[in-house]
């Protein structure tokens, strides 16, 4: 996934807080894993500083070694990334530092564009995500993950579904979280965004919950980045392994 030598970023989400983000013990974890196979440069990033503050993370800015800042410390490139509906400044922690990223997105409902796993937790590496909500977000959540220095720098997720919320996301609701204890991982987003779409799903039909798609908000951004357009992996079950361990 990695090489030696290389500067590792770790895209946390830390939007929720302490309550439901990205925990810093799977950061520990993932990290001291990239250590031991020779990755000396790691760094934690999201949106904003107050962000990952909120959620427990450390913030160092300079050094060597495992540094952990925000957007908001080298902020975002002068020019726009396109491609399709989207034109975005993509931040230059990723652009300019990280010759590699692994996504560590949450499990979790948006109440908006459905769910946010992995495909749209590349919102935080852009500088405008804002303007992307309509429509249940698409295609916009497809396009920002096709923006070339996102796409070519993204080598691994690891959803953290110790605890996934299955209703009033984005922001943290106790009353709606169930502890799923798992982690989902992919180096395809796409396949890993239906795997835990159809988890959330199940979790909400298990309490009569109305599905996604009742709602208005199913989460069709997700077949959108596996059309012929993207490419960003596939939501097709029947090409879909998934190994329990």
């Amino acid at each position: 996934m990695v090489r030696p030598g290389e500067v590792v970023g770790l895209k946390v989400n830390c939007l929720a807080g302490r309550g439901n983000s990205t925990h810093p013990e799977l950061v520990e974890a993932v990290s001291e894993r990239l250590e031991r196979a020779g990755v000396r440069e790691i760094i934690v990033w999201d949106r904003l500083n107050a962000d990952l503050e909120s959620a427990r993370f450390r913030i160092v800015e300079r050094g060597s070694g495992r540094r952990c800042f925000g957007n908001d410390v080298l902020g975002y490139e002068d020019d726009l990334a396109a491609y399709g509906s989207v034109g975005s400044r993509v931040s230059r922690t990723l652009t300019q530092v990280c010759d590699a990223v692994i996504n560590l997105p949450v499990l979790k409902d948006h109440g908006i564009a459905g769910v946010t796993i992995a495909l749209k937790s590349l919102f935080g590496a852009i500088h405008n995500p804002n303007k992307y909500h309509l429509n249940v977000g698409d295609p916009y959540v497809a396009d920002v993950n096709m923006l070339a220095p996102i796409r070519q720098k993204l080598r691994l997720h690891i959803c953290d579904a110790t605890a996934a919320q299955y209703e009033g996301g984005p922001s943290y609701m106790p009353q709606w979280m169930w502890p799923f204890n798992g982690l989902l991982l992919a180096r395809d987003p796409v396949a890993l965004d239906y795997t835990g779409w159809h988890i959330i799903e199940k979790k909400r039909a298990e309490l009569r919950m109305k599905s996604l798609k009742e709602l208005k908000r199913e989460p069709a951004y997700i077949a959108k980045a596996a059309d012929a357009q993207h490419r960003l992996g596939t939501n097709d079950p029947k090409k879909i392994e998934v190994v329990e361990a």
